[in-house]
Formats: C-alpha cells, structure tokens, sequence
C-alpha cells in the first residue's frame, strides 16, 4: 500500500484585500519525483505564467486535494474574536481539510514563530492522532508537495484577484499595501466595496480614521 503524504499551504494571509486560499494535497510517496520532473517549486520562485502551466499539471500527479477560500469578513471575524488569530483560523481550517484525506503523514507550512505551540493546537484539531506530522517554517521551500500547494494556492487567489478587478470595473492590483493599485484603491473605495477589504487590519482602520478626522474638520 502506498503511503500518502499531504502537504498543506497558503495564499493570501497578508494583504488588505481579497481572500485568503488555503490548499491541501495529497500524493503518494513515490509519486513525489514526478512534481520534480514537472518543475514543481515554491510558487514564489515561479513567474505567473509558470504556475498556471503547473496548475493543470499538479492536479493530474495527486491523489486527492482540499481547496478553501476564506473571504475578508471570515478572517474580521477570526481576529476579532477572543478565541482566535489568524494563526488558529489557518490551522483550523487545515486540519479540517487534510482530515478528510486521512493521509499517512502530514508536512505543514507554520505561520506562527512557535512551532512547538502551533503543532501541539494543529494536532488536537486532526482526527486521527497517530498521523505522523511536519509542522516548519519554508516547509514550501523544503518539500516539494507543500510547494505544489503553494502553486495551486497562488494561481487560485490570482484569478479571484482578477474575477474581482472585472466585478468592480477598476484594477486594483494585488491586494498588498506594497503595491501603488491597492493603496489607491483603498483610499478611494473603501466605502463603496466595503466587503473587499480586511477590517481588521490596521492600515483599513487608518484609513477610516483619516476619513473621518477630515469630516470632523469640515466644521
């Protein structure tokens, strides 16, 4: 019986507008090397048009996979909770995807800096306990399936990036604060798309500040 390993990444935790995608899949072990043959490598290292080439090509090599999109007032609601972080939220979610696949081993790209406190939570969340489980920091830049869902987690959020440009007629790049669309973006339509963007986010909450300060000096 082959043993199936699943790896699981992320799209999408940063910016301040957008949803993030969370990706789990599942190969067989020795079904690994074919990613390598394709070119499989952390979606970062890769240009756009090399990881939707990919795309097609990594659903044919799994097993199985697990897809969640979780939109801007899901990730508000996680961190404005008492019980959660977006750390908890990724966890949480992950666990619930590759718990469906019951693979023999389980390879975790963290997001928290404590990975003793992030495996121990990731852990109680699973269904099966005994499952053998990899929970590091790159673990997109050290195994080739967390690489390959970190491909399929990119091309994902960039065409609903680009399905939202087209829905509200108005191309506000990438999502990130580092890019000149998305400020620009922000500072003009946070009122009219309200449900585009991250509330919760520091940089959303200064803009609405700023706002309102003017308002207040009309006066």
């Amino acid at each position: 019986m082959s043993k199936i390993i699943a790896g699981i990444d992320e799209a999408g935790r940063g910016p301040i507008l957008g949803p993030l995608v969370m990706v789990a899949l599942a190969i067989k072990e020795e079904d690994q090397k074919k990613l390598e043959w394709l070119g499989v490598k952390d979606s970062k290292l890769l240009s756009r048009q090399a990881r939707e080439e990919l795309f097609e090509k990594i659903r044919e090599v799994v097993y199985d996979f697990r897809i969640e999109v979780i939109e801007p007032d899901a990730i508000d609601l996680s961190l404005n909770s008492d019980d959660s972080n977006l750390n908890w939220l990724e966890a949480d979610t992950s666990a619930r995807l590759v718990s469906e696949m019951n693979p023999h081993r389980i390879i975790v790209d963290c997001p928290s800096i404590n990975l003793v406190a992030y495996k121990k939570y990731f852990l109680s969340k699973l269904e099966n306990k005994n499952v053998e489980l990899l929970v590091e920091h790159k673990a997109d830049f050290n195994h080739i399936i967390v690489a390959a869902a970190s491909v399929i987690a990119k091309v994902i959020r960039d065409r609903i990036v680009e399905k939202l440009h087209q829905e509200v007629g108005y191309d506000f790049g990438s999502g990130y604060l580092t890019d000149a669309k998305t400020q620009e973006f922000l500072n003009k339509y946070h009122d009219e798309f309200p449900h585009l963007f991250r509330k919760s986010w520091k940089s959303y909450k200064r803009v609405i500040d700023a706002k309102n300060q003017k308002k207040l000096g009309d006066f």
